[in-house]
């Protein structure tokens, strides 16, 4: 049995990446809820709020027509070009698209300050040769990736063309980014390879606009995948009848996973989503696979399901193994990983970034919202010990990863662009404004 080691993050590891730029940080965080204050009085920050709900149908505009470029994974590359060309047109400065395919463009600040990063996720989880054109009616716009992640990529557009053009000055800069890969296959190749370049020691703070609503997500649901196959020599149905099956082996491990008991606090869960193998049904199969996820808010209790899954799948291949004693056959089992998550307890509601982001929706007149776990691209700077949060970018979504995903925009969607411009500014500080 081959077996890769199960993912873990050292405690030393995390430790060791709160570099001095996060002491910085959190020192200017601690005065943030008086500098949101003092920059509503801002005459270019109001104006850049105005303008972003004046400029409301252009935001509508860029969702449509950027949802209408095909973006499956790891396809991304025509989204990510039209996406910085239209950074390009706004304005920003060093505009460059990484190795991976990442979108990056500066907006320098006026002088020393926290370094933020604001992005969105180009990719959707919709195969090559989708359908993707959109559908308008009244307030709602129907077509796959609308919300998820159409609507991120268009609010940060909106932030950057309202800050630009009535020239609201930040002590510290703020970074534009849309990411590759952040949807499940793409096991977040994006964010991780932006906190693998030249930023990783730069940035202070994280904000991902992902999908619809006035949402905070602050920790990460950390997840593991494995693609496990059950191999042997295969053979006739009926001439080859009375050695180990692969098949057999792995309903009987399917059957062992499916009565673990996780716990329900921290909420740890697992699946069996996909399986697949032999030739006929004549056959005795040579290879046949399942994929596995399983998620945790908690990375002990991820560690803890993984282990009980490799224990299941141990157990299946010796249970049938001794079903044929006399067989000389054997079986082999191979777990491949196909992506893994760091989970992250770190945040809570009153860690600065979190609460400038629930005072900010407050100061909006928007419903305080109640801070909650999700897997995104804040995975990563979380599980680093940086300070990040995936926020929501207005309006209502339904069906998100559905051939009918939607978006409502209805009365106030202009609100979710105004919080995230708030909230990137808090953060990285009005020049002039005095906290």
């Amino acid at each position: 049995m081959t077996n890769r080691p199960f993912h873990a993050i050292a405690a030393s590891r995390i430790a060791a990446s709160r570099s001095w730029t996060l002491l910085v940080a959190a020192a200017l965080l601690a005065v943030a809820p008086l500098t949101l204050a003092a920059q509503a009085t801002d005459p270019a920050f109001k104006a850049a709020l105005a303008q972003i709900r004046a400029d409301n149908a252009w935001t509508l505009e860029q969702q449509v027509s950027i949802c209408q470029i095909p973006a499956p994974p790891f396809k991304e590359k025509a989204r990510g070009i039209e996406f910085a060309r239209r950074l390009s047109a706004l304005g920003l400065r060093d505009l460059h698209t990484d190795a991976e395919g990442n979108v990056i463009a500066e907006r320098p600040g006026t002088g020393v300050g926290p370094v933020v990063v604001l992005s969105a996720h180009l990719d959707t989880v919709f195969p090559e040769g989708t359908e993707v054109k959109v559908t308008t009616t009244g307030t709602q716009m129907k077509g796959p990736g609308i919300g998820d992640d159409c609507r991120g990529l268009a609010v940060i557009l909106a932030v950057a063309r309202a800050l630009n053009a009535q020239k609201v000055r930040t002590r510290g800069t703020i970074i534009f980014v849309a990411t590759v890969g952040e949807e499940g296959p793409g096991d977040l190749r994006g964010v991780r390879a932006l906190f693998r370049g030249p930023l990783k020691d730069r940035v202070t703070h994280f904000i991902s606009v992902d999908g619809t609503g006035m949402s905070v997500v602050h920790r990460g649901v950390g997840s593991h995948r494995y693609k496990v196959r059950f191999i042997g020599p295969g053979g006739h149905s009926f001439g080859a009848f009375g050695m180990p099956n692969p098949a057999h082996a792995m309903g009987r491990a399917i059957a062992k996973i499916a009565e673990i008991q996780v716990p329900t606090n921290p909420k740890t869960t697992f699946n069996v989503g996909v399986l697949s193998g032999g030739t006929s049904v004549n056959s005795i199969p040579f290879e046949v696979a399942m994929e596995v996820d399983m998620r945790s808010e908690s990375s002990t209790a991820l560690d803890s399901v993984d282990a009980q899954i490799r224990r299941a799948v141990a157990a299946g291949v010796s249970e049938e193994q001794a079903r044929w004693p006399n067989s000389r056959v054997a079986l082999d089992v191979k777990i491949d990983t196909m992506g893994l998550r760091a989970a992250s307890e770190s945040q809570t509601d009153q860690t600065p970034i979190v609460k400038v982001a629930l005072d900010a929706a407050v100061a909006l007149g928007i419903p305080r919202p109640v801070p909650h776990p999700s897997s995104t691209d804040s995975n990563i700077p979380l599980s680093m010990g940086r300070a990040a949060i995936t926020v929501g970018g207005g309006g209502k979504g339904t069906g998100a990863h559905s051939l009918g995903e939607a978006y409502d925009d209805g009365p106030d969607g202009w609100k979710g662009p105004q919080w995230v411009a708030t909230v990137v500014t808090t953060l990285a500080g009005l020049a002039g404004v005095v906290p």
